[in-house]
């Protein structure tokens, strides 16, 4: 009988115990890309509180990989190719609605209601993503349409916190359509409401797009502060108006939990 013995197994708290060796492999990159210089394993061991023949072991094992990479002339790393590789490789793969997914059914399932994603396509929102919640008898599928920014809650957030700089003056100047007599149609309203919905963090839509319509939507930011999809929650206003401020910290953290999946590090 042949035994195998693990013996770098160190507890993680709660669940599977963490395997210590990679768990030092991986802090070992952490370090240096926490580091604003090139590192050496002398370095490395002692932040890491380890000796230095292990830090020595496991960058001989990340270089190999391509993962970090020596300065020949200094005798320190940094971070390789490898992880470039990856980082494309995790990029490809991050689709929005799939990292969205849990989130959105977190809200729905909070609320009740149904949940949007929506993503900035040039002058107008396009909805990626769409949940039915179980106060809803018959909802009607957004997927794949465009909807009007200044009239929508996720148009604001996506207005709001657009990279383009100048996406709120061509909006203007195509023109606000009226769609309810709650629509915002004037220059200087649509701006007070984009600086509303950045400065406490979600936007709100009563009987702009449709009557007895109400949204709420919050942003999903990336890796780079960039946000890259808006989601929402959104039902009759009789059910909802009453309860605007708990939907929104609703919304605020299903963004937040998409933004984390995402890469995101909030402040």
């Amino acid at each position: 009988m042949v035994v195998t013995m693990i013996d770098d197994a160190v507890p993680a708290g709660e669940g599977t115990p963490l395997v210590q060796s990679v768990d030092r492999a991986l802090a070992i990159l952490e370090t240096i890309a926490a580091s604003h210089d090139d590192v050496g394993v002398t370095e490395l061991a002692q932040q890491m509180g380890v000796h230095k023949s292990t830090v020595s072991r496991l960058v001989a094992t990340l270089e190999a990989r391509d993962l970090v990479e020596q300065q020949q002339d200094r005798g320190k790393y940094r971070l390789g190719m490898g992880i470039l590789r990856l980082a494309a490789a995790a990029n490809q793969s991050l689709d929005i609605v799939r990292v969205a997914r849990p989130a959105m059914r977190e809200l729905s399932k909070a609320t009740g209601e149904t949940v949007n994603l929506a993503v900035s396509a040039d002058l107008a929102a396009l909805y990626v993503d769409q949940l039915s919640g179980r106060s809803t008898l018959q909802s009607h599928s957004w997927v794949g349409q465009r909807i009007p920014v200044h009239a929508t809650s996720n148009g604001k957030v996506l207005l709001a916190w657009a990279d383009d700089p100048d996406l709120v003056e061509r909006v203007l100047e195509r023109g606000l359509t009226r769609y309810t007599p709650r629509t915002i149609v004037s220059r200087a309203a649509l701006k007070r409401e984009i600086e509303l919905t950045r400065s406490r963090g979600w936007a709100c839509a009563v009987d702009e797009l449709e009557e007895g319509l109400t949204a709420i939507a919050a942003p999903v930011f990336d890796a780079d502060d960039a946000v890259v999809a808006s989601i929402s929650v959104s039902g009759p206003g009789f059910r909802i108006d009453e309860r605007l401020e708990e939907f929104a910290a609703a919304a605020v953290a299903a963004g937040a939990q998409a933004s984390a999946r995402l890469g995101h590090r909030a402040p």
